[in-house]
């Protein structure tokens, strides 16, 4: 009795998903190429000492450029971001409201960081040490964004009454919804030698771009490796089901 031969696998089978794995690594080397380009262009617009620009509604920022806002501080409804550690110690980020002007959405200003004063905080107390007056000032700093975590539990703004608001890792939205108004997509990270802010070290992301363009070259070499390979053992006769 004649047995059936076990069944082969297509002899193009393995060509397919090798050439798939060459696109896919090509394209994460193209993918870390372009992160290295946005992170060298980070470093260099915080690099500039260029003069400011003047903030108007609507206007497009670049990540760190040099920016001036006038306008009015709105005390009464300020946000600490929580869970910002500095130092291996623990506080928030004190972001307060900018009105440029009564129809224009506000322009949060991060004044920086203050401790955590122990584990149950009176809120009072942090509300007295971070007042500030409602005159009409200018401001000078950087365009920044929100502070983002990879993972948030619970609520983004604290359900608590008064203010100011307890916040973690909040998105636009979430201030926008505890202020009642629309505000700008970008923030104002203070300027350092401001008196009216707190402790301050603005830096771009710690990881530059010859990491980005390191990991590319390693993706870049993997494909080339691949391809070689492949034809290789295409040129041997490896593919053919003779």
């Amino acid at each position: 009795m004649n047995t059936p031969s076990p069944k082969t696998l297509p002899a193009w089978l393995p060509l397919v998903v090798g050439g798939l794995l060459v696109v896919q690594f090509a394209g994460l080397g193209i993918w870390q190429v372009s992160r290295g380009l946005d992170k060298a262009e980070q470093r260099a617009a915080f690099a500039d000492r260029s003069s400011a620009a003047r903030v108007v509604d609507g206007m497009d920022v670049r990540p760190y450029q040099p920016i001036e806002a006038e306008g009015r501080l709105i005390s009464e409804r300020q946000f600490l971001l929580d869970n910002i550690v500095l130092n291996s110690r623990y506080g928030y980020y004190v972001v307060t409201p900018l009105e440029l002007a009564e129809d224009v959405p506000l322009l949060l200003v991060n004044r920086g960081w203050i401790e955590k004063p122990g584990v149950a905080p009176d809120m009072g107390e942090i509300a007295a040490s971070i007042e500030t007056g409602d005159e009409r000032i200018t401001i000078l700093g950087r365009a920044g964004s929100l502070p983002r975590a990879g993972m948030r539990m619970g609520d983004a703004i604290v359900r608590q009454p008064g203010w100011p608001k307890l916040a973690v890792y909040p998105e636009t939205a979430d201030v926008e919804l505890a202020l009642g108004r629309a505000v700008q997509p970008y923030i104002l990270l203070m300027d350092p030698d401001d008196e009216r802010g707190f402790v301050r070290h603005w830096v771009p992301p710690e990881m530059g771009p010859g990491r980005h363009y390191g990991y590319a070259l390693q993706w870049f070499a993997m494909g080339a490796v691949l391809a070689g390979l492949l034809i290789w053992h295409g040129r041997r006769g490896g593919f053919s089901n003779d």
